[in-house]
């Protein structure tokens, strides 16, 4: 069972083995060459780069063997080895020794590329690398075993105190309960508290697994998905939040200056909480993840005040009812057009010094080095221009994959999509209200999903780096709004069909949590680097490890929302 926690020996001939970090091997470099060489090395990861210098090899008869190096298992690499010396970059049009692509190295793996001495290149294994994939079903099993011991705990304390008095009134209580439930979704609070679940996970490092992080620029990680399904969930209950309003007769007016003030507070919230690190106001970051949930939850929640009609009464015809959630929403419909517009034309419009027009690139050494200041294209120049490279992110995941400059992914450009996707789910809101079937609710959100779906595929050509417009997170692309958009309304679908239509399950624990999401939020941003809900073991170099502390700090929080909900506390804005 040593595997499933990424077992390795300590010593392997003369390498230090724990010295590796998750996702590392050790590479012996051997030459046999009469000359001098020299080798480059591209990650998979990185699209259309060029080679990166990797070492200089000298001649045969000075030395044969060299220190191993470290490399990086989580994406294959691909290895050129030169008879001169490219530079800092080496790229295609230019001829090699020999060349080879793995994509099979694995973490805590020590493997051998020897360059022969016609100029050709030999790779072997040396030692077989360790599978990382089963630290889940280690981390499973301990989480399950945790869970039912501490239920069975439960049920042995409950059954030594058990009290008939208390049993009745707590029959009447949980009646009580189910009677209030049926008058609000849990779906919606489940689908809320699956999402800050999540981002609390992916916020924690995810285990240490590449397709869990943000996608180095195109593509859709887990990671990606969880930020533009929480804005669109906003979007969801803002309907219903100001329908809930307006039948009490509060009047536009203080439903618009109340939502002012909630979009300030998050607004003020995301700020000082890009302070965590130190209040230095010559390099604080403006902008952040409550920043645009305030500026989107503005827009969309004032436009959609202004738009609702207090008294609505469904048309008496079958096809008008059907249409009914489209007419109601057509004032929202013509902003979200007008944004759209607005974003293709300053994308595909707007002229960036020293860029090409269009450019949606992540800069650096994308695309051979031809654009290295261009990050983001218009997105990137413009967030440049109005906060400032000292305002904006200095650490994109683009920086350390294709050597880009500061980019902030929660910009001022992309919150025009932003209220794009928040919309979208005010829409997905309207229909639930407009359609008092369940039937009705979910053939309208599928075929919406269908729709966006095929759009934002249209959009990308079907994959991750092709298309006119790739899906891309930190430009929040229009294509990725539409796929984003189209995956929450299928989700929502079914939680909706499993938690309220067919009542197998009650949303428990994710319930409880989206009940206290700006909580678990503010809460997991503040104590980051706190005990208990974080801690360090040794040099915490496998994804066993990594994982487990991920999934600690995770369940750590779910349990605080579950206490909350038990002394029935609950913090919305």
């Amino acid at each position: 069972m040593s595997f499933l926690v990424e077992y390795t020996e300590p010593l392997w001939r003369d390498l230090d083995m724990r010295a590796l970090r998750a996702d590392e091997a050790y590479l012996y470099l051997h030459t046999q060459y009469a000359a001098r060489s020299y080798l480059y090395a591209l990650s998979d990861e990185c699209y259309t780069c060029p080679y990166s210098k990797v070492k200089a090899l000298p001649a045969a008869a000075s030395l044969t063997t060299l220190e191993p190096l470290k490399l990086s298992t989580a994406n294959a690499l691909s290895f050129k080895i030169y008879a001169h010396d490219q530079g800092h970059y080496a790229y295609e049009n230019v001829s090699s020794l020999c060349a080879l692509r793995r994509s099979d190295l694995q973490e805590f793996g020590v493997y051998n590329l020897t360059l022969l001495p016609n100029g050709s290149c030999n790779f072997a294994v040396d030692k077989p690398g360790v599978p990382i994939n089963y630290a889940f079903l280690s981390v499973f099993v301990l989480v399950a075993s945790l869970l039912i011991l501490l239920k069975l705990v439960s049920c042995a304390w409950k059954r030594y105190r058990y009290d008939e008095a208390a049993a009745v009134a707590d029959s009447i209580g949980d009646a009580a309960a189910k009677a209030t439930q049926r008058k609000r979704l849990r779906s919606l609070d489940t689908f809320r508290g699956l999402c800050i679940v999540l981002m609390i996970f992916v916020n924690s490092g995810g285990g240490g697994y590449s397709w869990i992080e943000h996608a180095a620029w195109n593509g859709l990680h887990l990671a990606d998905i969880v930020f533009p399904s929480f804005l669109w969930i906003m979007g969801v209950c803002i309907p219903l939040s100001i329908k809930a309003q307006l039948a009490r007769g509060t009047s536009k007016t203080r439903i618009c200056l109340r939502i002012v003030w909630r979009a300030c507070k998050l607004f003020a919230i995301g700020l000082c909480l890009n302070s965590v690190n130190g209040p230095q106001l010559e390099q604080l970051r403006l902008m952040g993840v409550l920043q645009r949930f305030g500026i989107a939850y503005l827009l969309v929640a004032i436009l959609h005040t202004v738009c609702s009609r207090r008294d609505q009464l469904s048309p008496q015809r079958a096809w008008q009812r059907a249409i009914y959630d489209i007419c109601l929403f057509s004032g929202e419909f013509a902003v979200l057009l007008a944004l759209i517009a607005t974003y293709l034309g300053l994308t595909f419009g707007l002229r960036v010094p020293g860029c090409p027009v269009g450019y949606l690139g992540p800069g650096g050494k994308h695309n051979n080095a031809a654009h290295p200041n261009c990050i983001g294209g218009a997105a990137g120049y413009i967030d440049l221009l109005v906060l400032g490279n000292a305002h904006i992110y200095q650490h994109p995941t683009a920086k350390y994959v294709y050597d880009a400059t500061a980019f902030d992914p929660e910009g001022i450009f992309g919150c025009l999509l932003s209220v794009v996707q928040t919309l979208l789910g005010a829409f997905a809101g309207v229909t639930l209200l407009v359609h008092s079937t369940w039937q009705g609710r979910l053939k309208r959100w599928l075929l919406v999903a269908t729709v966006l779906g095929l759009l934002g595929g249209a959009l990308c050509g079907f994959s991750k780096e092709n298309g006119i417009i790739p899906i891309n997170k930190n430009l929040w692309s229009l294509s990725f709004v539409f796929v984003t958009a189209a995956l929450a309304l299928v989700l929502l679908s079914l939680i909706y069909y499993v938690v309220d239509v067919r009542q197998l399950w009650s949303g428990y624990p994710f319930k409880e949590c989206g009940m206290n999401a700006i909580i678990m939020y503010v809460g997991h941003t503040i104590m980051h680097k706190m005990l208990p809900w974080h801690w360090r073991i040794g040099s915490m170099n496998t994804h066993f490890l990594l994982l487990l502390e991920s999934t600690w700090n995770t369940l750590l929080w779910v349990g605080i929302a579950l206490y909350l909900d038990t002394r029935e506390l609950y913090y919305s804005l």
